[in-house]
């Protein structure tokens, strides 16, 4: 056998978070104990989206599988090879249900210590070969470590950074003056809009979308294309941005002026908002919805989702229709609404008149598989307790003619199964940063409450 090559024990979460991880290894050799089967067999039956991920893993071990002998899944079966430079290895089947209980391992009575018990029996019999366990569950590496194995690995291949302070921004800012980083540019201008060409060693490392900003109070810019040679970089003006209003909102500094400008631009399709709470995500999201539905009469209607974790006990089911059901979910829509007619005589009425004239519509993320949105702005709030398999359901609904606005706070996860950097708002930040018809910003230099801000540094 051949010594560099590893063995990769799976566990059942590594399945669930991708149903196809068993490809990923190139041409290391697979291990799916007989407990994992068995796992995903007890989840593929629950009315939740993870039974369909566990139903996926299932057919793609089957579609592998379903020619070989007993004898060769025990031993194991070739997995699809990419390319003939790349070989692929083996994928088979352990069953831990045959192992001796020994003493001073780990007891049978949990799923978790049969999978590690059979990483132990492989580390013993297939030695010199490294065997590895991987598993998202930090509690299990822990224990596979305490146990003996000497290596547990979390599952990386779908994680695009290993620290969140890596997340791209949406702008870059650069000291002093902005035309003192430049020595050569050539300008075109078309009505009030004007184009510079700058090099591109001035910003090697750029996106679409990506805004430029300095020290001074005067220039803000906007990366529109590239080639090898030159950026293009369509000039906005710091002036241009803090004049940018909807529904009687107007931007608090540039980094809101950034967001706005992106959320009133109708060629970008995809918005994404970070930031920390009370940064005025869901406010300025809903605003410019508010500006685009019933002042310009570009979309024919808001739809408003979110994730539903809960991040104390369950208050029960509750009753009405699916709207009423989401209303205590969506709370900081209406908290909005009320901020942006507190000023208004009768405010409840013109709360009611508002919903009613840009049809805004409260809908659960459970429901949005299948469905085509149309001509809609669709606020997807709370997005950083979503898996990115969940916001890539989300996207691929908006049809033609609508607009997605994502907000999250990556320090706010509710979620037990994700992290900061495994999240959906992080996936789709960095997957979506060179489309040319998405836009990226960052809200954390936005001034907050007092309040906010010291129990975000202190607490």
């Amino acid at each position: 056998m051949n010594e560099e090559k590893i063995i990769y024990v799976l566990d059942t979460n590594i399945l669930l978070h991708e149903p196809f991880a068993f490809l990923s290894f190139k041409e290391h050799d697979v291990v799916v104990p007989m407990t994992v089967l068995e796992e995903l067999d007890s989840i593929k039956d629950r009315q939740k989206d993870v039974s369909r991920d566990a139903r996926v893993a299932i057919r793609a071990l089957e579609d592998v599988l379903v020619d070989a002998t007993p004898e060769e899944v025990l031993a194991g079966v070739k997995l699809p090879q990419n390319d003939a430079e790349h070989p692929s290895g083996c994928l088979s089947i352990f069953n831990d249900y045959t192992l001796e209980q020994k003493t001073g391992c780990l007891s049978f009575n949990e799923n978790d210590n049969r999978i590690i018990n059979a990483a132990l029996y492989m580390q013993e019999k297939k030695s010199p070969n490294k065997v590895v366990l991987v598993t998202k569950d930090i509690n299990m590496r822990l224990k596979a470590k305490g146990a003996g194995l000497a290596y547990v690995e979390d599952y990386r291949t779908d994680q695009l950074i290993d620290d969140i302070k890596f997340l791209t921004k949406g702008y870059h800012k650069f000291e002093g003056d902005f035309w003192q980083h430049v020595k050569e540019c050539e300008s075109e201008t078309e009505g009030r809009n004007t184009t510079h060409y700058i090099k591109r060693d001035v910003l090697p490392n750029t996106y679409m979308n990506e805004y430029l900003i300095d020290e001074s109070e005067h220039f803000a810019g906007k990366v529109i294309g590239w080639d090898d040679d030159k950026l293009a970089v369509t000039d906005l003006s710091r002036e241009r941005l803090m004049a940018k209003q909807a529904w009687g909102i107007h931007p608090k500094n540039i980094y809101q002026g950034m967001a706005m400008d992106a959320l009133l631009d109708p060629t970008i399709d995809l918005v994404i908002l970070t930031g920390p709470a009370g940064c005025g995500k869901t406010l300025l999201a809903l605003a410019s919805a508010l500006e685009q539905v019933i002042e310009r009469g570009l979309y024919d209607k808001v739809i408003v989702t979110r994730s539903t974790p809960e991040i104390a006990e369950s208050i029960g089911f509750l009753p009405g229709t699916e709207e009423e059901k989401m209303a205590p979910w969506l709370a900081a829509i209406t908290d909005s609404l009320e901020v942006l007619h507190k000023q208004d005589e009768n405010m409840n009425g013109s709360l009611d008149y508002i919903m009613e004239k840009a049809n805004i519509q409260f809908k659960s993320v459970n429901f949005m598989r299948g469905r085509s949105i149309q001509n809609s702005l669709v606020l997807l709030d709370e997005c950083q307790n979503l898996t990115a398999s969940q916001l890539k359901t989300i996207i691929t609904r908006c049809g033609e003619g609508t607009k997605l606005v994502c907000s999250g706070n990556l320090a706010q996860i509710d979620s037990n199964y994700l992290t900061a950097v495994t999240s959906g708002l992080t996936y789709i930040v960095e997957r979506f940063k060179d489309f040319s018809g998405s836009s990226t910003i960052n809200l954390n230099g936005v001034v907050r409450s007092r309040l906010a801000s010291f129990a975000e540094e202190n607490l």
